[in-house]
């Protein structure tokens, strides 16, 4: 099984923002950091974890558990449903991505236990131009 840990991260609450992937679990490590332009927060949590299936499906992964901070992101998906309207199609192409895997599990974790998809994140905003 695959392990990813997925995290957003904003310069500013909408600011420039960045996502950062840490995919662990078949016998190597690989770190991805991401920049993502202006966005909020949430947002940067929703495109992060998106990548992070992107990438996966992109190298065949079919079992793949992922690792997130965001509350928001992991009851949402765990609610199939968000109250904020504008995370809706974030939340729509999590689902759909994430229904391409034979075993998709999500599970939140503190944030002490993701500072190197932190660490990912925060160095992406950088990286934005």
């Amino acid at each position: 099984m695959i392990e990813v840990y997925v995290d957003g991260a904003s310069a500013g609450d909408p600011g420039m923002s960045g996502a950062g992937v840490f995919i662990k679990g078949h016998g190597s490590a690989e770190q991805y950091s991401l920049p993502l332009g202006i966005m909020t927060n949430h947002e940067a949590e929703y495109h992060a974890l998106i990548k992070g299936l992107e990438i996966c499906l992109e190298n065949g992964y079919r079992i793949v558990s992922f690792r997130t901070d965001s509350q928001l992101v992991d009851r949402a998906i765990e609610k199939l449903f968000v109250k904020n309207p504008s995370y809706a199609p974030l939340l729509e192409r999590v689902l759909e991505l994430s229904q391409q895997f034979d075993l998709f599990f999500i599970k939140w974790i503190p944030s002490k236990e993701n500072k190197v998809a932190d660490q990912l994140a925060r160095s992406a905003i950088l990286k934005n131009n």
